[in-house]
């Protein structure tokens, strides 16, 4: 299992090569102009052009993609345009909001989408299966922002239970601080992904509850809860442990909405203003961490295979 883990991580590298240079390229045919979006409207030509070659947009960009390759080969992505600091550091400064965010997203989603896909699965065809079915659908159907809206108003507006809009960072407020500010975006998030992950969840269980072993089970007098909760579930993971990785980067990408409706100073946010701002450094920067964390998240669900079923080899 090492030398596979190794391997994995070796074939990464291409994969993050590959990923930086369309980012590079593709960011540079966006419309607009950094130095022009940093000075303002009526910045003069000579202006502009000094601005320019103070971030060293004057140089073709096939001498700007050398000289970043180069510096990112030695640990740095360059400096941002709008906060002059290095924009690695700036990307890492705005992780804690987000994974605290992911992470509070995906406790909810497995806390509503699996239970729900095992009672689906239980009862098929029953009363408990359509209703849990239709809940999936509307689950599905909702969009985040407009539930996150909706949570807004009636917990934070109507009911003020909860703060509204801002983050409290853990070393200022405590962590339950921290999670109080986040509750709503993180609800708002997991339902989504919970609706797919029962679904899902309804599908794998369907299938091993249908195995012969499981009648074997049964049949020996087993309880009912053991046989789905632990012959069944457990050889139902592999796909519902795929689900989970996919739920990863769907909750990355949906924290932009999130963080942007609750003013969450998060990566999301970050990479919606650096775009604005046209900061390529941090936009650059930004992509090479969420795909490196694709590339983690991918592998641990594959090392994770083989926990739940010792029969998979790793080659």
């Amino acid at each position: 299992m090492i030398n596979y883990t190794i391997r994995r991580l070796l074939s990464a590298i291409p994969t993050l090569i590959i990923v930086a240079v369309m980012v590079f390229f593709l960011i540079r045919c966006v419309p607009g102009n950094p130095a022009l979006t940093m000075l303002s409207d009526d910045a003069t030509v000579e202006e502009i052009a000094a601005m320019e070659a103070k971030m060293g947009l004057d140089q073709p960009v096939p001498v700007q993609f050398v000289k970043w390759v180069g510096n990112a080969v030695r640990g740095d992505f360059g400096s941002s345009i709008y906060y002059d600091e290095p924009a690695m550091g700036v990307v890492m400064s705005r992780l804690e909001s987000t994974w605290m965010l992911v992470i509070m997203a995906m406790f909810f989603s497995i806390l509503i989408g699996v239970p729900l896909g095992i009672t689906a699965a239980v009862h098929r065809n029953g009363l408990l299966d359509k209703m849990c079915m239709v809940l999936s659908m509307i689950g599905i159907s909702m969009p985040g922002f407009w539930l996150a809206l909706n949570l807004v108003i009636l917990f934070a507006i109507k009911v003020p239970i909860f703060p509204a809009v801002g983050y409290a960072y853990i070393s200022e407020g405590g962590l339950v601080k921290s999670m109080r500010y986040l509750l709503l975006p993180a609800i708002a998030l997991g339902l989504q992904r919970s609706a797919s992950l029962a679904r899902v969840t309804r599908s794998s269980m369907l299938d091993v509850l249908n195995s012969d072993y499981i009648r074997t089970a049964r049949s020996k007098g087993l309880r009912e809860r053991a046989v789905v909760y632990v012959h069944a579930l457990k050889n139902a993971m592999n796909q519902i442990i795929t689900q989970l990785g996919i739920s990863i980067a769907h909750l990355l990408g949906g924290a932009i909405v999130m963080e942007n409706v609750f003013n969450i100073p998060g990566l999301g946010r970050l990479a919606f203003d650096s775009i604005v701002r046209r900061d390529y450094p941090v936009i650059q920067a930004h992509i090479l961490y969420v795909a490196f964390i694709y590339v983690i998240v991918n592998l641990v669900v594959d090392l994770l295979y083989k926990f739940f079923d010792p029969r998979i080899e790793y080659k």
